[in-house]
């Protein structure tokens, strides 16, 4: 995804993957009371007021990671809710998600970045729960941070596709375009979604986890 190098495609893809986080966030709200959810470091005591939109375009603008890092970050997510069903996207985590996955995909992908201080700063958290979050983050992903070629592209061609489908200007929150069929179900009310994909390399395969 060449296209990631043009200026005006990194603030769409913000955008798209800030409204894509939101409506997983309110979906997996609404459904707590039918389907446990455990508490982690990575829960707030409240809803952070600032926007996923917003707190993302922050990430963006300040943590000077490469384009790539946000589709590999992207690809984390994704993992992570694979492999801890029982932490599924929402409110209260989400942010705390968000600079964690960008963090780690910028330490594997660049050759240069921040530190966990500065990351800190940019997250609005203290460097102390920074560590924490990075090691259990880590551990929640099985330390499978390798992203293959063939991965990577697939992940890159969603979200182009999807992207192509989005009206211009981007949306507001609240005011988001109807769902991709590809990605959620017509029963979505009473499940727990996840963004997943198959990563058999022999079919490439796009999978929907719904817990």
């Amino acid at each position: 995804m060449a296209e990631l190098e043009n200026p005006t495609v990194m603030p769409r893809l913000i955008g798209f993957l800030s409204s894509l986080l939101q409506r997983v966030a309110e979906a997996n709200d609404l459904n707590r009371g039918f389907h446990p959810q455990k508490i982690s470091v990575f829960h707030g005591l409240t809803r952070p007021t600032i926007s996923i939109q917003t707190y993302l375009e922050r990430i963006f603008k300040y943590a000077n990671c490469s384009p790539s890092c946000y589709i590999v970050a992207y690809v984390y997510l994704d993992r992570f809710t694979q492999r801890q069903p029982a932490l599924p996207i929402n409110s209260f985590n989400v942010h705390r998600l968000l600079i964690t996955s960008v963090m780690v995909s910028a330490k594997f992908m660049d050759d240069m970045y921040y530190n966990n201080a500065y990351y800190a700063k940019v997250g609005g958290i203290s460097t102390t729960e920074m560590n924490f979050l990075e090691v259990d983050f880590l551990f929640g992903l099985g330390f499978h941070l390798n992203v293959t070629p063939t991965t990577f592209h697939t992940y890159c061609s969603y979200l182009q596709r999807e992207m192509m489908l989005q009206p211009q200007p981007q949306p507001q929150l609240n005011n988001i375009a109807a769902e991709p069929s590809s990605l959620y179900s017509a029963g979505r009310s009473s499940k727990l979604l996840h963004l997943c994909f198959s990563e058999d390399e022999s079919s490439h395969q796009q999978q929907q986890l719904a817990v």
